[in-house]
């Protein structure tokens, strides 16, 4: 797996710098890093690389160097975390032609599209980069929970961006922007739970036979992610279970347009509940039990046989790495509003808005996230991957989509949680599939082709002791690909009454579908 593999010469030298011998031998044959150096509060600390640490800095991140070097800089952010990431900094070209092709004046929406569409890959890597950087410099549980909220900027901007451009109607049309942003929320946690987290068990497994990962990882967030997407379900439970004994506008009696109106005030109050649940996480995991998290992800930094390469790796300072989160935001936010401009032609000629939510605006912001996620399996740090994976699926149920809910209650846009059933269906179904996965505490390569490729006739035959997963599930991440891109638009069909044709598909109806 020549794309994950990490350089070990630095770009370039760092004043102090420990010889190569040196370094191996602070960093042992073994893998193991010993204390980096003894600190009685009035002699200097100092790191692998005899760099002096910096007050609050983890040893770990230090690069030696302070405030801003150009050179440094754009060497560092070249070579990137790894070969896979610095292959996709060749795409920054289209940074410049994205926002130029948008100024120029003539019909030519589909390369706006395209083009934008590549360069939020670029932009959203750097983002990556520049996070796992500013990442380093802090303590493990806290730099990996900032580093993945970080990964997560891309998709609020992209959220926010597109609920201030929807039309406010609620009816079925181009100008509506809700199907997909429901339809991205649902995506964004699906790409994570299937795509990335299926490809870090084969990319991982085919390097190492088998790989343990920690229940207190595994257990927490399986578990928060059966929760949330429970939560996810009530409004359109809510809705679909009582949108066929509305009477007609105009009579006495419960309308649709109460119907609507009560999932709206469910969706709000479930919104500020889940928002509440995440800041609970946010807490369990830096206050209360960080000493937990902080000793299994230390322990899975020392278990990286390549860590003393890593270590001797040139850093961008403090300074340095909020500069390139700061130009990295500035590109996103660009790139998000012309992408979204854009979205209603492509729409029109013919990409369903299922799919395009479904799949493509969640490859696009995960694409740099995802790089990272699969390097740390490769180099069998499990409990990071899974921390990496499970994360943004958490976030994303429990802070972005409130919080694009509650952000739409402000500015009067019929944004709610009454999703299409067929979508909601999928992501339950996939959380209870990728529970039984993680129950066992180890991954292997069959797991993750399962999680990506595969059609799984009966799960109950590859996972021991399964009792929650329906019979003949085909929840993998290609089959719903498939099937979001013919799933028909909401003008022709839809489940969640934004459109009033007869026989809306109702939870028990979109089950069945799911299992013929």
């Amino acid at each position: 797996m020549g794309l994950f593999n990490r350089k070990s010469k630095p770009v370039t030298k760092e004043h102090r710098t420990a010889s190569n011998d040196t370094a191996e031998k602070a960093n042992g044959t073994n893998g193991t890093t010993p204390p980096p150096g003894t600190s009685n509060g009035v002699l200097p600390q100092y790191n692998h690389n005899n760099h002096e640490v910096t007050r609050g800095i983890n040893p770990d991140g230090e690069s030696g160097r302070k405030g801003f070097s150009p050179i440094h800089f754009l060497k560092i952010t070249w070579r990137s975390s790894c070969t896979a990431s610095r292959i996709v900094n060749v795409l920054w070209p289209f940074v410049p032609a994205a926002i130029a092709l948008h100024f120029v004046k003539g019909d030519h929406h589909l390369w706006t599209f395209a083009v934008n569409y590549i360069a939020m890959v670029p932009a959203a890597n750097l983002l990556g980069f520049a996070g796992q950087e500013f990442a380093r410099k802090l303590p493990s549980v806290a730099g990996i929970i900032i580093e993945t909220m970080l990964g997560g900027v891309v998709e609020i901007v992209l959220f926010m961006v597109l609920i201030a451009k929807d039309d406010g109607t609620g009816q079925p049309g181009h100008g509506n922007k809700i199907l997909v942003i429901q339809a991205a929320i649902l995506g964004s946690i699906l790409t994570n739970l299937l795509l990335c987290l299926g490809s870090c068990f084969l990319v991982g497994g085919m390097k190492h036979k088998e790989q343990k990962f920690h229940p207190a990882i595994s257990e927490v967030g399986s578990g928060l992610l059966l929760v949330a997407g429970f939560a996810l379900l009530i409004p359109s439970a809510f809705f679909s279970s009582l949108s066929g004994s509305t009477v007609p506008e105009g009579q006495e009696g419960y309308t649709e347009t109460l119907l609507r109106r009560d999932t709206q005030s469910i969706s709000h109050g479930v919104s500020i509940i889940l928002i509440i649940s995440f800041l609970l996480y946010l807490v369990y995991n830096c206050v209360s039990h960080d000493n937990v998290f902080e000793e299994v992800l230390k322990a899975d930094e020392l278990a990286d046989r390549d860590r003393h390469k890593d270590l001797r790796k040139a850093k961008l300072t403090m300074t340095e790495a909020i500069i390139a989160i700061l130009i990295s935001l500035t590109f996103i936010s660009l790139i998000a509003v012309f992408l979204v401009a854009e979205i209603e032609y492509v729409v029109e000629h013919g990409v369903p808005d299922t799919f395009l939510g479904l799949i493509l605006v969640p490859l696009v912001e995960k694409a740099a996230e995802h790089i990272t996620t699969i390097d740390e399996a490769h180099d069998n740090q499990m409990n990071f991957a899974l921390f990496h994976c499970l994360g943004p699926s958490l976030q994303t149920a429990l802070f972005n989509a409130p919080l694009v809910v509650i952000v739409g209650w402000g500015l009067h846009k019929p944004m709610d949680l009454n999703f299409e059933i067929f979508t909601v269906v999928l992501l339950v179904l996939s959380i209870l599939v990728v529970g039984n996965f993680l129950r066992d505490g180890s991954s292997n390569y069959l797991e993750g082709a399962l999680l990506v490729v595969s059609e799984i006739p009966d799960v109950k035959r590859f996972v021991a002791g399964s009792k929650l997963i329906l019979r003949c599930v085909k929840v993998v991440y290609v089959i719903i690909a498939v099937t979001a891109y013919y799933y028909p638009n909401a003008e022709l069909t839809t489940s969640n009454g934004r459109a009033a044709a007869e026989g809306g598909e109702t939870v028990e109806h979109a089950i069945r579908m799911l299992m013929h």
